[in-house]
């Protein structure tokens, strides 16, 4: 049974990334996508399918090509999550800087 993957695992990959950052600037067909990359079309479209399962990406049939637009809705649940933590580092950062500080002083 293959389950459906979540946003979390669907960006683990740097592949997936790389996807997402080259259709930040726009929709890009599979033969675009997969310019310059170390795998070839049928492993990007297999990667393409995992960010579509995740809504992170739509498809949009063009005459005989497909069109990958990014769909960022998905990632609140990201921001989500990582901003739950960025009072932690913001504490961390001012803990630091109080002991560089001291540090300097001396």
């Amino acid at each position: 049974m293959t389950t459906t993957p979540d946003v979390f695992s669907a960006l683990a990959s740097p592949v997936r990334r790389q996807l997402l950052v080259r259709l930040k600037k726009g929709p890009r067909t599979v033969t675009l996508l997969a310019k310059g990359l170390a795998i070839g079309r049928p492993a990007v479209s297999e990667h393409l399918q995992v960010l579509r399962k995740t809504r992170l990406v739509r498809e949009v049939q063009r005459g005989r090509e497909r069109y990958y637009h990014l769909d960022p809705r998905p990632m609140a649940r990201v921001d989500a999550f990582v901003s739950a933590f960025s009072q932690y580092w913001q504490q961390r950062l001012v803990d630091l800087e109080a002991v560089l500080d001291e540090e300097a002083a001396r």
